[in-house]
């Protein structure tokens, strides 16, 4: 994932989550927000506790990955914040992909039922 594409500051972190539209599964908390720059950008955050640093990059380096497979940043409306959850770990990375998927494909149909209704984003 290009570095034009991720949230990278933490007031920009603070602002997608207390703005943004949450999702929640077993693996991922997702928060989305309509995007302020040309292309769609994702910030991956995890807790300390999950594990170790190697862990914790692994898990991310993995999450960077399916979001590289799953969003076309030009074309995705929505930035993006992901937390990792504890329940990452106990499943095997197509798992995890498919919960990712299943997140992002409710994230944008939640988004066109509120426009249908006539609610801003």
């Amino acid at each position: 994932m290009k570095r034009v594409n991720r949230v990278r500051k933490p007031q920009e972190f603070q602002t997608l989550i207390k703005g943004g539209h949450k999702l929640v599964n077993s693996s991922f908390v997702m928060y989305t927000q309509s995007r302020a720059e040309q292309a769609a950008r994702v910030g991956i955050t995890l807790s300390g506790k999950i594990g170790n640093a190697v862990e914790r990059n692994k898990i991310k380096r993995q999450t960077r990955m399916m979001c590289e497979e799953l969003f076309d940043f030009k074309t995705f409306p929505y930035d993006v914040i992901l937390i990792i959850r504890f329940g990452y770990k106990n499943l095997s990375y197509a798992d995890n992909k498919k919960n990712l998927e299943k997140l992002v494909s409710k994230a944008t149909m939640d988004r066109r039922i509120f426009n249908k209704q006539g609610e801003q984003q």
